[in-house]
């Protein structure tokens, strides 16, 4: 059918009142639009359309229309569908590491305009990075700017017990990121893409990397897909030609660190004397998230004193709680 032949169907069922023909229509002339690269205008038609339907949760469509892949032996769901609202400005990071995400959401926009160059906006991006850097964070933040439902892929699911199974699993995960447009975020990357030169590794493992690399290959559609991992050194050499861009987060600087202070100490009343620098100073080396955990234990000491206000005692005595627990983690406490 042609674009003038969807339009004709749509104002004629409109005029008949005939719903059904109506939205069956509009599926169509999006679907249109989507093989014509028009991502966006794709994008923004869908959204009107669904809401004009009634549905009110972003995102509710796709879980209405199609179902979550599961695990053949267990039956667990492989993928979690998350919707967020979240602002860019909450993503406290380095400018350049900012640059490189804001770049994705902008290519992404204006990928109508890429394919008049004949060239593709920035589709597969790998996250590199200790814990708790914002990695995760991250893929949460895109989904929310560009309003698109983010896919959460479970490794915990997809690597079964039974090796075979795990491609299968794979399989089932890309086939349903084809099937619509999505934010997909692969956590703990590493778990899937290791070396296949690893010694360690057994035959079995190294064709699901294979695999792995050749669906990443042939993945059509318009998502975008991030993999995170916090030991990009394990990854396997060919995981990273793979991607369009790389992205490294650091641990935050002193600057990032007073700002991470400040925003998770900023539900509750502070006592005017507190040194915030010198608890800048005791978190060197540490991440956002370490940050958000000691401020957390600094308000609950405060609370659970019934004290008016948060002082500088419940920050040091939060840090050197986390410090010890850091070295209890890490072996280092020594022979008690």
């Amino acid at each position: 059918m042609t674009t003038s032949d969807l339009i004709k169907q749509l104002f004629l069922s409109f005029h008949e009142k005939d719903n059904e023909a109506f939205f069956q229509a509009a599926r169509e002339y999006i679907e249109h639009e989507k093989r014509k690269k028009h991502t966006m205008v794709a994008k923004e038609l869908e959204k009107a359309l669904y809401a004009a339907n009634g549905s009110s949760e972003r995102g509710k469509r796709f879980k209405n229309t199609l179902p979550i892949p599961r695990d053949t032996e267990k039956g667990f769901p492989l993928l979690e569908i998350q919707n967020f609202d979240i602002s860019l400005d909450s993503l406290l990071i380095s400018a350049e590491t900012k640059q490189q995400l804001e770049q994705i959401i902008r290519e992404f926009k204006d990928a109508d305009v890429f394919a008049t160059y004949n060239l593709i906006n920035k589709r597969k991006i790998l996250l590199c990075g200790k814990p708790g850097t914002g990695k995760t964070f991250s893929a949460r933040i895109i989904s929310s700017v560009l309003q698109i439902p983010l896919v959460y892929v479970r490794f915990d699911s997809i690597i079964s017990s039974y090796l075979g199974e795990t491609a299968s699993n794979l399989r089932k995960v890309f086939d349903f990121v084809e099937s619509g447009m999505w934010i997909t975020l692969f956590d703990e990357f590493d778990i899937i893409g290791k070396n296949r030169d690893d010694n360690h590794e057994h035959g079995e493992i190294k064709r699901v990397v294979n695999n792995f690399l050749q669906m990443l290959d042939n993945i059509k559609g318009d998502s975008i897909i991030l993999a995170a991992t916090n030991h990009q050194y394990m990854l396997d050499p060919a995981i990273w030609r793979r991607f369009d861009d790389i992205i490294y987060y650091e641990l935050p600087d002193e600057n990032i660190r007073k700002a991470l202070f400040e925003l998770y100490l900023r539900p509750i009343k502070k006592d005017p004397d507190i040194n915030l620098p010198k608890a800048v100073n005791m978190t060197h080396g540490l991440s956002p998230a370490d940050i958000k955990m000691i401020t957390e234990e600094a308000m609950k000491l405060s609370i659970l004193d019934s004290r008016s206000c948060l002082r500088q005692d419940d920050i040091e005595k939060a840090i050197n709680k986390f410090i010890r627990r850091e070295k209890v983690k890490n072996n280092q406490m020594g022979d008690v």
